[in-house]
């Protein structure tokens, strides 16, 4: 009983040091445009802030259905608590951008402002 109490602690432990894991920006894109791709709402809500959220929501709809979907990372620039991540997809024909924000030390997908450039 002892060796099952521990195992499930240390389980647990490892469980939760994952979700605490300080993901890159190019990861937190990648995870996203997955989550995006597949609508899966719990991982775009948990990688993105509520305006990044709220604006990814709007296109969730004019994403193909396409399960072999591929992502690239093309470039990243990181300053400070803003990041930019330029990245393709094998559905869109040109390249996009994320701007990221760090939010309690996990970086975050979010909305850009109307007239925010980025530096790609």
């Amino acid at each position: 009983m002892k060796k099952i109490l521990i195992l499930t602690f240390v389980l647990a432990f490892l469980s939760c040091a994952e979700d605490k894991k300080n993901l890159t920006p190019s990861e937190t894109v990648k995870i996203v445009l997955k989550g995006l791709h597949s609508k899966d709402d719990s991982t775009l809500k948990k990688h993105t802030t509520p305006d990044g959220y709220t604006s990814l929501k709007m296109i969730e709809n004019y994403i193909p259905e396409e399960n072999d979907a591929t992502f690239e990372i093309l470039d990243e620039s990181v300053k400070e608590e803003t990041a930019w991540v330029k990245y393709s997809t094998s559905y869109d024909g040109k390249a996009g951008v994320f701007k990221l924000t760090k939010v309690n030390g996990q970086w975050k997908v979010d909305s850009k402002g109307p007239r925010e450039r980025g530096p790609f």
